[in-house]
């Protein structure tokens, strides 16, 4: 029943991950497993900070981008990503109303507050997420898209992973402390350039700072929105474990920047530093602009976050998860290959028939796009900056349901698929492997 909520491109990636939906909440993925986040670093503040270009993905600055952090309410980008996705493919419509499980309706707040039984309308439903960030809210949104949370929490990883986010778990769908939820700073800014560049059309929401339910004015709680020009989302997010965090972005001259701020030691501290990053982002390419070698290292005044947590406001509440402990350490290592479906693998052994021999039966895939022109935009970008690892390799976009195109590259000896993607991943562009179906 599950399989039917879902797109047959999810199916396929759920089928070739199926370890992780196997395994449910209560193993982590191998990857995963080896991060020992549940011990305390004392001695590593919590900050982490990424700003990039939107366009073309280029970092611009980074400050342990790749420590695992414990993301909170940020996660419900990823829930929305999927929610938009069902509306984009039809599966789901504005007007569809979302139903409160007895689960959903238990969430600890921030929360709608709905009973058991009652419903509101999917447009609701997005407002009260990015807006009010609801937990209530997203676990029924959860289980009307994949019939319980847990499940719909694995889908959320395995999208994570094919978005290229590598050092990403999730558990729920809110952002409810868990010690298994975890995140990066570039994970969540791969996540926030996704959504925007996926779906275009609903963007829009996380610009919305209040809206009027059921008679009452709910106001948001993302003060960027009102006082920084330019700044148009995405989402905050706090629990007492992860500090104060931000995933924004903004629009100046013409340039979209993302930045994402995790561990603040408060509310205005990650504002400050939030629209530092951007305006020294904007500052720099500017100023690159004219012919000047600089960086956002280079121009920002870096005043880490080393005073208490501060308590939140109840406007701003995700819940308090004090008694959870984290270790900041380094990149855990990349996720298991994923497997060619059955029809690429025979579309492969297909034209080896009437074409030159293949190197090999293994892949490269470099990205997943809206468009068939994106995806070759792609592909002739990482032909280009890296030629040496595949050179040989036969280019294809692939087709899936939903409208995504993958960009690969195929025809690779096992060596060579890991080594491509060794050297791609090393220069912070999403890659995966993808290993010959053998069965």
């Amino acid at each position: 029943m599950f399989a039917k909520l879902l797109s047959a491109r999810l199916v396929l990636a759920a089928a070739a991950l199926a370890g992780v939906l196997t395994s449910g909440l209560a193993t982590p993925s191998t990857a995963l497993a080896q991060i020992p986040y549940l011990q305390m670093n004392a001695a590593e503040p919590k900050y982490a900070a990424i700003v990039i270009d939107a366009n073309s993905g280029e970092m611009l600055y980074d400050k342990r981008a790749d420590s695992p952090r414990y993301p909170a309410s940020v996660t419900k980008v990823m829930t929305l990503y999927l929610t938009f996705e069902a509306l984009s493919e039809g599966r789901l419509k504005l007007t569809d109303r979302v139903s409160f499980s007895p689960h959903a309706a238990a969430q600890a707040p921030t929360k709608l507050g709905l009973r058991p039984g009652d419903s509101i309308s999917v447009d609701e439903a997005i407002r009260a997420m990015t807006v009010k960030s609801a937990n209530d809210v997203a676990v029924a949104m959860a289980e009307r898209l994949g019939g319980s949370e847990g499940r719909f929490a694995a889908l959320m990883t395995l999208r994570g992973q094919e978005l290229g986010m590598r050092n990403s778990r999730f558990v729920n769908a809110s952002g409810l402390p868990d010690s298994r939820q975890i995140s990066t700073a570039r994970d969540l800014a791969i996540l926030s350039r996704a959504t925007m560049r996926d779906f275009p059309q609903y963007y829009s929401y996380f610009s919305i700072t209040g809206f009027t339910f059921r008679g009452n004015y709910i106001r948001g709680h993302n003060r960027l929105l009102s006082s920084m020009p330019g700044f148009d989302g995405l989402k905050t997010g706090y629990t007492t474990a992860s500090g104060f965090n931000l995933a924004g972005s903004a629009v100046r001259d013409g340039h979209r920047l993302i930045a994402v701020v995790l561990g603040g030691s408060s509310t205005a501290w990650r504002d400050n530093n939030m629209e530092d990053l951007l305006t020294t982002g904007f500052d720099v390419l500017k100023r690159r602009s004219h012919g000047e070698r600089t960086t956002i290292a280079a121009n920002l005044y870096e005043d880490e976050p080393n005073g208490p947590i501060m308590r939140p406001s109840t406007e701003e509440g995700d819940g308090d998860q004090a008694g959870l402990k984290i270790v900041l350490t380094d990149n855990p290592a990349p996720p298991a290959p994923l497997k060619l479906s059955p029809s690429l693998r025979a579309a492969q052994q297909s034209a080896a028939k009437t074409t030159k021999p293949a190197k090999g039966e293994w892949g490269v895939q470099v990205g997943a796009f809206k468009s068939k022109g994106l995806a070759r935009e792609q592909l002739s970008l990482v032909r280009s900056r890296f030629a040496k690892f595949v050179a040989d390799a036969e280019g294809a976009v692939e087709g899936a349901a939903g409208g995504s195109f993958r960009a690969q590259f195929q025809g690779l000896t096992a060596e060579a698929a890991r080594g491509a993607c060794r050297a791609i991943s090393a220069k912070r562009q999403p890659c995966l492997i993808l290993a010959p179906d053998r069965g």
